[in-house]
């Protein structure tokens, strides 16, 4: 079964859930333009969240989800209010949703956890989940280390549930390649960076399109917290940081509201600009609708040109 088929949209693809960034208005706007749009709920409490997810369901009358990073400290209230407010789709991030997902199914929610391994895809599947996103390490933001080439075919080896591709999806070839890998659909993030109805910094934007093929790093790989973001100052200090072993708590006083920074204030030294290796590829701002159609139309094109 393809994705829009088990979500109700347009368009086997779903919207990153990015902090921050993934508000309610984005994620009707991302729904409304024919894929499925999620609330980035990381940095929310739940009452924040109730009303984002007001705003979304005010804006559109399409499905849409809430990503939900586990550890976020309010993260008990905010797995109620999805269940309270009628949320339809719930993804998951940074743990194990395994607590959570009974009240959901009994609530009617499609669950989606996000994965890095084969091994945590197949611990999960016991849950009842509907699925897996499986994220490989190209993708902005937080990243495990397996790419998406090699984790997408052995996650859809490792369970019988549909899987998700993400990570490294920008155009229609990528997309193509996911459906190969034995996808049922495709989660995107970067490239909706640079849609004229994302809500970030006229500079984020403008990074994003700068942006070349060796552009992104990741840091925190020492604390155990990778991060993708693009190459800027405030990145280059933390690797230098790093190397030298310096104490968790001084590097994280360096990064403390370094997204906001970024995505509210685009400060271009201290902004931690969250971005995969695809920001290389993108160089105009678009419509949403027109970024999706294009994924489509290349998809389609490679999928017939294989077929000749």
């Amino acid at each position: 079964m393809k994705l829009n088929e088990l979500l109700g949209t347009e368009f086997p693809i779903i919207q990153g859930g990015m902090a921050n960034v993934a508000t309610g208005a984005f994620a009707a706007a991302v729904s409304n333009a024919g894929a499925l749009g999620l609330i980035g709920s990381g940095g929310m409490d739940a009452e924040a969240l109730r009303a984002e997810i007001r705003a979304a369901r005010a804006a559109t009358d399409k499905p849409f989800g809430v990503n939900l990073m586990l550890m976020n400290p309010h993260i008990e209230a905010l797995a109620k209010v999805v269940v309270e407010e009628g949320v339809q789709v719930v993804t998951t991030g940074a743990g194990n949703p395994g607590k959570y997902v009974p009240a959901w199914k009994d609530a009617g929610i499609k669950v989606f956890p996000v994965v890095a391994a084969p091994i945590l895809a197949k611990r999960l599947e016991r849950y009842g989940i509907d699925g897996v996103i499986a994220e490989g390490t190209e993708s902005g933001g937080h990243v495990g280390e397996m790419t998406t080439m090699a984790l997408v075919p052995q996650v859809v080896d490792a369970v019988s549930v549909p899987v998700i591709a993400a990570g490294g999806i920008a155009d229609g070839r990528q997309m193509a390649a996911a459906f190969a890998l034995g996808a049922c659909g495709v989660q995107v993030g970067t490239c909706l960076l640079a849609s004229e109805e994302c809500p970030i910094h006229a500079n984020y934007k403008q990074a994003v399109l700068k942006a070349g093929a060796n552009d992104t790093t990741v840091t925190g790989r020492t604390g155990g917290a990778p991060v993708r973001v693009l190459k800027n100052k405030m990145a280059r200090e933390y690797l230098r940081m790093e190397k030298q072993n310096l104490p968790l708590e001084e590097m994280e006083k360096l990064t403390l509201g370094s997204l906001r920074r970024a995505v509210f204030d685009g400060d271009v030294d201290t902004g931690s600009f969250m971005a995969g290796q695809v920001a290389g590829m993108i160089h105009e701002i678009r419509p949403l609708r027109a970024i999706f159609e294009d994924l489509m139309r290349g998809c389609e094109a490679v999928v017939k040109g294989l077929n000749v």
